[in-house]
């Protein structure tokens, strides 16, 4: 029988690799969303606030009161419509118009959004990289404890 003790950092690591992958994945989701919407009248930015959570650690050793001051994983805390003013364009002959001849144009910067969109897809490669990585050397530790048993 092998101790959950033993593995218990393998799944931590696959634990923040995939904390990274759901909050990177949002990221993107989000970006899209922006970037759908960049031409779209009245629409509003939304930016993704992100924070660190602690991981939980397993027993009171030296070990795990180091990973508690270092090990965190990133989640999504919110997703928040910006609040800056839109660009306003003149338009006369569109129908939301107002008075002056002038359209509430979303705040989306594009390259902005596009340079967000690839930061997020990188970090999104790197966590599914770790995620793999933790997997097989998850799979060899079992090997070698299974085979000395």
């Amino acid at each position: 029988m092998i101790s959950s003790k033993l593995l218990s950092p393998g799944y931590t690591a696959t634990g923040i690799s995939a904390a990274g992958l759901s909050a990177n994945r949002e990221r993107l989701n989000v970006a899209a969303a922006n970037l759908a919407n960049a031409e779209s009248p009245g629409y509003k930015r939304h930016d993704v606030v992100m924070t660190a959570v602690e991981i939980p650690s397993v027993d009171g050793s030296f070990s795990a009161a180091l990973d508690r001051n270092s090990l965190t994983a990133p989640s999504v805390a919110a997703v928040l419509e910006d609040q800056s003013p839109a660009r306003m364009e003149y338009q006369p002959n569109h129908p939301l118009a107002n008075a002056q001849g002038y359209v509430e144009m979303p705040n989306v910067n594009i390259v902005e959004t596009m340079t967000d969109m690839m930061t997020a897809s990188r970090l999104y490669q790197a966590n599914a990289t770790a995620l793999q990585e933790s997997r097989a050397i998850s799979a060899e530790a079992r090997k070698i404890l299974t085979t000395q048993a």
